[in-house]
């Protein structure tokens, strides 16, 4: 703690054809192109047409800048010997004939078997954020603090407006889909790690979930690793934003620890408003309303961002982050969300392939390698 949260970032892509655009059942062909030191980094998702990276544990934001780039260059350039490209965007854009097969292994076959229409999809792609806490009673109170400003970060991350050829009329259709699965959503309020598990174990017995790894809410304590994992978001399609969404949330998590050190209660706000405020985020964005769950009434979804920025400002200077984060949030506001961004591009060429070789060159972070 003294010397800052260590932090990490796992990202969601999808593979794409270089003629048609469409997701392609490629990830097989791209792992084996792969150096071998990048293997460990580098795995299969639930579907064929999918890949995740991870990042290591990191402690600086430059340092997780440079890996989020170098495994996006990596893996592209894997994608394109393997005739596809690596496209951060939150769903296939374009339609798809038939379902994609799930990834090798009986875990997704059980997956598939249990959960049935739910994986025939074409893939849908968030950014997991973990941020270290050892501690699993201090994560679950940590948790019960982020609550009220998972919706934020949500919005800051919208990046799936298209789907199956057409505009959804959402900022961020991957979530409505996730939405789907019994385990998905909004985190609910935790009294102890006890109760997390208990939970957990529950939902298991009911066959909500198969294993631990599949508690799909926007927070939990991570079943793998000693760490508490943010899942709100979208897969943003530039590294920057990768990089802020990363970088508030490592400053909510040292907020909270604070507030629960000094003995804060968090808030409770009501869970129909909490979902509510999700699926306000889901379909906005940043560039309409969003719901204040705090003070129970609509706003305008910059207003909520700033909101955040300044709640976690200590946090943020005190792991040396003020600045870059006072810059990406210009860059954002000025440019517009991942939705708005696509948006725009569509608008110009009423196109959706287009769109998505727009979203092929964002995802590649051109110079800084």
């Amino acid at each position: 703690m003294r010397d800052g949260l260590t932090f990490g970032v796992e990202e969601e892509f999808l593979l794409v054809d270089p003629d048609s655009w469409r997701v392609t059942t490629r990830a097989d062909d791209v792992l084996a192109k792969l150096p071998d030191e990048l293997q460990p980094r580098v795995r299969h998702e639930l579907l064929s047409t999918q890949i995740e990276v991870s990042t290591p544990v990191c402690r600086k934001l430059d340092e997780l800048r440079w890996w989020l780039v170098h495994l996006r260059l990596c893996v592209a350039e894997a994608a394109e010997r393997a005739g596809c490209r690596l496209m951060a965007a939150g769903t296939g854009l374009l339609d798809f004939p038939g379902n994609p097969p799930v990834a090798p292994g009986d875990r997704y076959a059980r997956m598939a078997d249990e959960f049935r229409a739910l994986v025939e999809v074409q893939g849908v792609c968030a950014c997991h954020v973990h941020v270290g806490v050892g501690d699993r009673d201090l994560a679950a109170a940590v948790s019960n603090h982020l609550r009220p400003w998972l919706p934020v970060l949500h919005a800051l991350s919208v990046n799936s407006p298209y789907a199956d050829g057409r505009d959804t009329g959402y900022a961020s259709w991957r979530s409505v889909m996730v939405t789907r699965w019994p385990s998905s959503g909004p985190p609910p309020w935790l009294d102890s790690a006890e109760h997390h598990d208990r939970t957990v174990a529950d939902l298991i017995a009911a066959g909500a979930m198969i294993d631990k790894r599949m508690v799909y809410w926007y927070t939990r304590l991570s079943p793998r690793y000693p760490t508490i994992e943010m899942r709100t978001g979208d897969v943003c399609s530039t590294v920057d934003e990768t990089v802020l969404v990363a970088a508030l949330t490592r400053a909510l998590v040292a907020n909270a620890i604070a507030e629960v050190r000094a003995g804060h209660t968090a808030p409770s706000p009501d869970d129909v408003l909490l979902q509510a405020a999700h699926w306000r985020a889901a379909r906005d964005g940043l560039e309409g309303m969003g719901v204040d769950v705090l003070g129970a009434d609509v706003r305008p979804a910059w207003e909520l961002v700033d909101q955040l920025v300044d709640r976690v400002e200590p946090a943020l200077g005190a792991h040396g982050d003020r600045e870059p984060v006072e810059d990406l949030v210009a860059l954002i506001r000025s440019h517009g969300s991942g939705a708005a961004r696509q948006r725009a591009v569509y608008a110009a060429h009423r196109d959706v392939a287009a769109v998505a070789r727009f979203l092929v060159e964002q995802t590649i972070p051109v110079g800084q390698g």
